[in-house]
C-alpha cells in the first residue's frame, strides 16, 4: 500500500460541500458524512436518488422535470433528467455584478480582466450578432483561438442561442484545423489571425483560409485591430465592428432538452480524420459542476487556474467553473516565459485556490529545478490538480516536498470522449503517493484482464459499468451510430471501454500505467499518428513511416520511423524537413523526439501498420499475435536500439 502523503483536517473535510451533500443525503445512504466509499456505492446503486439530489444540490438552474434518471435495456440507454429543460449559459451567467469572472494573462505579460457584468452584456451583444448572421439551435460555431476572453464570451453566446461550439487552437496547421472544423459544417468563424508565444508572432492565416476552404461560411470574425491583407478576400471582420451595432440588453436564453448537443470535440485521429465527439450541453454542465463542486470542493469567490489551451478539454471543464461562482485565471503562451517560476507567480498575484495543470508541467518544473515553498508564499493555493498523463510517485514526492506540505494533490483522469473525468480526487480522503484517490461519484469503474474478468492488484483494461452524465450524444456524421459503438462498446459488450491500462489498488485508489491503444500522449496531450503520417507522406524521399509513444522518464516522447525510398538516405538536413513538415502542418506536439531509418514497416494481413507490435518491442514487451503480421520478421529491426537509449 502507497505511502499517505496527506490527510485532510477535520476542519477542512467538516468545511467541505462534498462533506454538506454527504449529510444532507445521510437519511438515503446511512453512512458517515466522511465515509466515501459509502457515499460512491450508493450514487451507483441508486441512480435516480443520486442524481435527483445533485441537481437540487448543486442549484442547477432550468426545469428538472420528473424523474432523473431512467435505466434502459444497456448502457447506452439509460436516460438522464428526460423531462428537464436547461441552457448552458444561463447557469455560467448567474449573478451578473462587479466581482471578477475572469482574469486573463498572457506570456507577453498582459493582463485583462472582465466582471459578471461585463461578461453577461459581451455575451448579449455576441448572441444578437450570431442570430444577424443566422445562427440558429443547432448551428455550429467553429473556433480557432487562445486561451482569452474573448474565446469564452463566444463559447457562452453560442451556448445561449442552443448553437453548437467547436474549437481547437492556433497552434494546429492548417490540415489539422481543417481536418477537425470543416466535418462540422460550420455557418461563423471566430478566430484570432495571430498569435504571441515566447516573444514570437505566429500567423494564423493559412489555417484560416483552410477551414474556409473547406467550409461554408457566413462570416470569420477576427480577434484583432484589422483585417489583415492576407485574409482581406474572405468574409472577414474585425470582432469590434461585428459587435458595433449591438447593445447589451436581456438575453433570452435557449432552454433545451438534456440531450441537446453544446459542443464537439474530437479525437486524435489515430486512424483517420479526428472524430466528432458531440456533447451535451446539461451533460456537461451536471457532470463539470458536480466534479468542480463536490471533488474540487471549488467556492464562490475561489480563484480557479487551468494551464491549458481551447484545443483540450480541460478548457470547456474549467470554463464551467463559472457556474460555481468562482473566478477563473487563465494564461495563455509558454508557461516558462520569460523565467520558471511564470505560472507559480500567477499563485500570490491572483491569490490562486486552484491551480490546473499537467503532469509534464510538473515534471518540468521539477527538473528546472524550482521550489516554490522557498521563493513563494502559496498562502492561498488549497488544491494542485494534475491530468494529461500519468503523474508519476516522484512528482508527488516534490510537490509535498518542494511546493507545499498542507496541499490536496489531485491526479484526475478522463477523456475528450467524457470531456470529464472518471477518477479523481475528493476532499475528505488521503492521498496516497503515485494513486488516483478514486473513482467519481456515480461512475460504476472497474479494470478487466483481457477476457473480462475483473482484476484488482494488477494492471488491466479500464471500465465503465454504468450510463454517465456526459457520455457524448453521438460522434457528428455517424449516421448510423456504429464509429461510437466500435469506439467504446465492442471491447467488452455491454461496458464502456476506455483504452487505459489501469490498476486498482486495495484502498480505492488507481494507477494509471498508460494507453492501451496506439494514441501518442507527449506531455499528457493525445495525439494521433494520422496526422503526423499526413505529414511525412509529403517528403518524397521517404516511402512509409510509423511512429509510436515511448515511455521515458513518467512521459512519453514521439519516436518516428522512417523507411527510405531506394536511393535516399536518412540524414540531419532530411530529418530536418521532416520536423520543420510536421510542425507546420500538423502542431509542435506531434514532432517526432527520434527519428530512425528502418529497412521494413511491420504490418497486419489486411495491410495496417502494426503500431502497437512496434511498441511493444521497443519496451521490450511480448508481442502478443505475430500471427496477425504478414512479415513479423520486421520487427527485429526494432529490438534494442542505441538510438533509444538516449
Amino acid at each position: 500500500m502507497n505511502e499517505i502523503l496527506w490527510t485532510p483536517s477535520e476542519a477542512r473535510k467538516r468545511g467541505s460541500s462534498l462533506w454538506a451533500f454527504a449529510e444532507k443525503t445521510v437519511h438515503e445512504h446511512g453512512a458517515a458524512p466522511d465515509d466515501y466509499a459509502a457515499l460512491l456505492e450508493w450514487s451507483i446503486r441508486e441512480p435516480n436518488a443520486f442524481y435527483d439530489a445533485l441537481w437540487d444540490f448543486l442549484g442547477i438552474v432550468g426545469d428538472k422535470g420528473g424523474a432523473a434518471f431512467v435505466a434502459g435495456a444497456g448502457l447506452r440507454d439509460g436516460r438522464f433528467y428526460p423531462g428537464a429543460r436547461l441552457n448552458y449559459a444561463e447557469n455560467l451567467l448567474q449573478n451578473p455584478n462587479d466581482s471578477l469572472a475572469v482574469i486573463a494573462h498572457r506570456d507577453d505579460g498582459t493582463r485583462r480582466e472582465i466582471t459578471r457584468a461585463s461578461l453577461y452584456d459581451q455575451v448579449s451583444r455576441m448572441v444578437q450578432a450570431l442570430r444577424a448572421e443566422g445562427v440558429g439551435e443547432g448551428d455550429r460555431v467553429a473556433a480557432i483561438v487562445t486561451h482569452d476572453i474573448e474565446a469564452i464570451i463566444g463559447y457562452l453566446a453560442t451556448a445561449a442561442i442552443g448553437a453548437i461550439w467547436s474549437s481547437c487552437s492556433p497552434d494546429f496547421g492548417p490540415e489539422g484545423a481543417s481536418d477537425r472544423l470543416c466535418q462540422i459544417e460550420p455557418k461563423v468563424l471566430l478566430a484570432v489571425p495571430g498569435y504571441g508565444y515566447a516573444g514570437k508572432r505566429i500567423d494564423v492565416s493559412a489555417s484560416i483560409h483552410a477551414v474556409a476552404e473547406g467550409a461554408d461560411l457566413a462570416r470569420i470574425v477576427l480577434i484583432g485591430d484589422e483585417v489583415p491583407e492576407g485574409l482581406s478576400a474572405l468574409p472577414c471582420i474585425t470582432l469590434k465592428d461585428w459587435l458595433a451595432p449591438y447593445k447589451a440588453e436581456e438575453i433570452a436564453f435557449n432552454r433545451l432538452p438534456f440531450e441537446a448537443p453544446l459542443a464537439i470535440l474530437f479525437s486524435s485521429g489515430t486512424t483517420g480524420k479526428p472524430k466528432c465527439i458531440t456533447h451535451s450541453a446539461a451533460g456537461l454542465l451536471i457532470q463539470h459542476k458536480k466534479e468542480l463542486v463536490l471533488q474540487c470542493d471549488i467556492k464562490p469567490g475561489d480563484k480557479f487556474f487551468y494551464f491549458t489551451t481551447c484545443g483540450w478539454m480541460m478548457w470547456n471543464w474549467q470554463v464551467t467553473g463559472l457556474a460555481t461562482g468562482a473566478t477563473l485565471v487563465t494564461y495563455d503562451g509558454n508557461p516558462f516565459c520569460p523565467e520558471a517560476s511564470r505560472l507559480v507567480d500567477l499563485i500570490d498575484s491572483e491569490g490562486v485556490e486552484v491551480f490546473g495543470t499537467s503532469a509534464k508541467y510538473i515534471d518540468a518544473c521539477l527538473k528546472a529545478g524550482l521550489k516554490p515553498r522557498e521563493s513563494h508564499s502559496l498562502e492561498t493555493l488549497k488544491l494542485i490538480l494534475s491530468t494529461g498523463s500519468p503523474l508519476i510517485p516522484a512528482s508527488f514526492d516534490y510537490i509535498y516536498r518542494d511546493w507545499k506540505a498542507d496541499l490536496h494533490l489531485a491526479s484526475i483522469s478522463g477523456g475528450t470522449d467524457i470531456c470529464a473525468c472518471f477518477l479523481g480526487g475528493n476532499p475528505l480522503s488521503p492521498v496516497r503517493r503515485g494513486e488516483l484517490q478514486g473513482a467519481m461519484l456515480g461512475m460504476d469503474l472497474d479494470t478487466l484482464d483481457d477476457a473480462g474478468n475483473p482484476v484488482s492488484g494488477q494492471p488491466g483494461e479500464f471500465v465503465c459499468r454504468n450510463a454517465h452524465l456526459s457520455m457524448p450524444v453521438m460522434f457528428w456524421g455517424d449516421a448510423d451510430g456504429s464509429r461510437y459503438r466500435d469506439a467504446y462498446f465492442t471491447r467488452f459488450p455491454g461496458v464502456w471501454a476506455h483504452g487505459d491500462y489501469v490498476e486498482k489498488r486495495p484502498s480505492g485508489g488507481y494507477v494509471i500505467h498508460g494507453r492501451s491503444d496506439t494514441t501518442l500522449n507527449p506531455g499528457g496531450v493525445r495525439i494521433g499518428t494520422a496526422e503526423i503520417y499526413r505529414q511525412v507522406e509529403t517528403i518524397d524521399q521517404v516511402e512509409e513511416a510509423l511512429a509510436v509513444g515511448q515511455e521515458i522518464e513518467g512521459d512519453q516522447r514521439v519516436i518516428l520511423f522512417v523507411k527510405m525510398r531506394e536511393g535516399h538516405a536518412l540524414d540531419s538536413e532530411l530529418e530536418k524537413i521532416i520536423r520543420q513538415r510536421i510542425r507546420s502542418g500538423a502542431t509542435p506536439r506531434h514532432v517526432p523526439a527520434k527519428i530512425v531509418a528502418v529497412p521494413a514497416i511491420p504490418r497486419t494481413r489486411n495491410g495496417k501498420i502494426s503500431e502497437i507490435a512496434v511498441k511493444d518491442v521497443i519496451h521490450g514487451r511480448v508481442v502478443k499475435n505475430t500471427t496477425a503480421l504478414a512479415n513479423p520478421e520486421a520487427l527485429d529491426h526494432y529490438r534494442n536500439l542505441p538510438q533509444l537509449r538516449e
